[in-house]
């Protein structure tokens, strides 16, 4: 089974072009599972903002995508444009183009440490426990989308289909096969690999898209155990029309926060 590192990487070809092998069985419904096609942006834009001599020292701080049509299981092209690069931020913007149409859009903000006396964190830590003692759960076809195959879940609230009244889901996650590094990418990996919110209100399958993706990368993960999977919670408070909003997080085990991400999701009929 191939690891999430080389399955997310794309190959550069020359200047701000790449291309991806969209590997075969990372499916969700017809194309590929959102998070795969997020980490293979990522990656190239982390590879495109590495070139630029004045990025030195900056980070990815926000990812804003739209996943515009299913990214099927072969090869995909990635352009990525150079918008800015300053001393403290650089801005950048992708297409994943697929026979002639744009599949992915996304936009990436990189930027270096400016102050050492700003940090703060105003958002209640979740009680983690010990991840440990949450059982995995199997996930099998058709029920679990083909990319499930890959990726541990530790399901501890908001299980899919149960009627709950809540539309919140909270467990523990992380690719079966990761490779290395822990990073941006895998954390946007980790943050879609869970079940919408919503399907923990409804009694039976419904399928589901997130259309928009948004995310913020306001930890490392410096010190942390590699081979811990992360705590991921989530809360879906209003939908209109069959488009959802979702808010998502991710915790390390010592209860530092990770990522905050929000997504659209389109129901589909």
């Amino acid at each position: 089974m191939q690891d999430f590192l080389a399955s997310s990487s794309p190959t550069r070809q020359d200047d701000h072009r790449y291309t991806w092998d969209v590997p075969d069985g990372w499916q969700q419904g017809r194309g590929a599972f959102g998070g795969l096609v997020l980490a293979a942006l990522i990656r190239a834009f982390e590879a495109e903002q590495d070139r630029e001599s004045e990025a030195d020292g900056q980070a990815l701080r926000a990812l804003d995508a739209t996943l515009c049509g299913p990214v099927l299981a072969q090869e995909a092209e990635i352009t990525v444009e150079l918008l800015r690069a300053g001393s403290n931020t650089t801005t950048l913007i992708a297409r994943l183009t697929q026979e002639g149409t744009v599949r992915a859009h996304a936009t990436a903000l990189f930027g270096a440490r400016r102050v050492d006396d700003g940090d703060w964190s105003d958002l209640e830590a979740p009680e983690l426990g010990d991840w440990r003692e949450a059982s995995v759960a199997e996930l099998q076809a058709p029920l679990a989308p083909t990319f499930t195959q890959h990726m541990q879940f530790r399901p501890l609230s908001g299980f899919p289909f149960s009627g709950a009244e809540q539309l919140a889901v909270t467990g523990w996650t992380r690719p079966k096969h990761p490779g290395e590094p822990r990073d941006a990418a895998y954390l946007a990996a980790c943050m879609d690999a869970h079940w919408p919110a919503a399907f923990a209100k409804v009694t039976s399958p419904r399928p589901m898209a997130t259309v928009t993706f948004s995310m913020q990368f306001p930890g490392t993960f410096d010190g942390l155990d590699p081979d811990a999977p992360l705590y991921f919670r989530s809360e879906c408070p209003v939908a209109r029309d069959g488009y959802m909003v979702e808010f998502r997080e991710l915790w390390g085990e010592d209860g530092r926060l990770l990522a905050l991400n929000q997504q659209t999701i389109a129901i589909i009929k």
